[in-house]
């Protein structure tokens, strides 16, 4: 099925999804720069719909954009989050380049299935479990325990160092309920240099933007009040984070290393396909928003 060209101008529509506030601020400052015309919704915006020309409403619109950026897909019942990631494989199949793709979304969101894509692809990559029975994931906690190693806790999507736990012990485990029924425990591995890791921006193919994110604590995310200090983004971390980006299809990620104690060996932590670059744009010289907008343009105009 052929689409229509979006817009009245020369240059197509590009809609942005998800929350506003300051990323949308900077990304609306960054499109009035490059003069590319912007639009954002909410999901509940949109609409599957029988009676459209496409089966989609956007905003009440059935006009298709030159493209989407998914800013942020909010949480939600399950049958919410499936309509949501339902929409942007609908507008993929209609012709319109979604970035980033529901299948990368779908990936990164899942921490099992990053960890399994990473370790797939050749990638350094602490070992990782998933499982849906406790006494399974008491059991790992045991033989890792005995064989000299502690592990991190996480909740399978949670994001910004929510939820974490550090853990020897198996009755340190989150609960059924905390955990929703699913445990996923990955190796800890002991930073160089303190607690400090490392979060790289990469953006289609090119590491453009790094921060070294030093913590009061283990947990070192911006927003448990680790402190972004700017490194630079080639090299051995760069490399490592467009290969992460590569394996999930990411065209734009936020991708989280760290440098092993005593070895100097860099592992992938995560990867972030909705990343938040607030605490980056604090150290970084050039406009992310800008950066990301016109990646993205270039994408559109082929």
């Amino acid at each position: 099925m052929t689409r229509p060209v979006a817009g009245a101008t020369s240059r197509p529509e590009l809609l942005v999804l998800g929350a506003g506030g300051w990323h949308w601020q900077r990304l609306a400052r960054a499109a009035e720069r490059l003069r590319l015309p912007l639009r954002r919704l909410g999901f509940a915006a949109l609409r599957f719909d029988g009676t459209a020309r496409f089966g989609l409403r956007l905003g009440g619109g059935e006009e298709l954009p030159g493209a989407v950026l998914v800013r942020f897909v909010p949480g939600g019942s399950f049958e919410q989050v499936t309509r949501r990631l339902g929409l942007l494989h609908a507008l993929q199949t209609l012709g319109v380049p979604v970035i980033n793709s529901a299948r990368a979304i779908e990936r990164c969101v899942d921490k099992s299935a990053t960890s399994f894509l990473l370790r797939h692809a050749g990638l350094p990559t602490p070992p990782a479990w998933t499982v849906e029975r406790l006494d399974e994931a008491r059991a790992i906690v045991e033989a890792e325990a005995a064989a000299g190693f502690a592990l991190v806790s996480k909740p399978l999507f949670g994001a910004q160092g929510k939820g974490l736990r550090r853990l020897r012990d198996p009755a340190d485990l989150p609960s059924e309920e905390e955990s929703a029924g699913v445990w996923y425990l990955q190796r800890y591995v002991p930073p160089e240099g303190g607690d400090r890791d490392y979060r790289v921006l990469v953006i289609d193919g090119e590491p453009v933007a790094a921060m070294a994110r030093e913590g009061t604590g283990w947990i070192t995310n911006v927003h448990q009040g680790g402190r972004p200090v700017p490194v630079p983004a080639g090299g051995r971390l760069g490399a490592l984070a467009v290969a992460a980006a590569r394996a999930v299809g990411a065209f734009y990620a936020g991708v989280d290393l760290l440098e092993e104690r005593g070895t100097g060996r860099l592992f992938l932590l995560e990867v972030n396909s909705q990343p938040a670059w607030q605490g980056l744009q604090t150290v970084t010289r050039f406009d992310i928003a800008e950066a990301l907008l016109a990646a993205i343009d270039r994408k559109i105009r082929g």
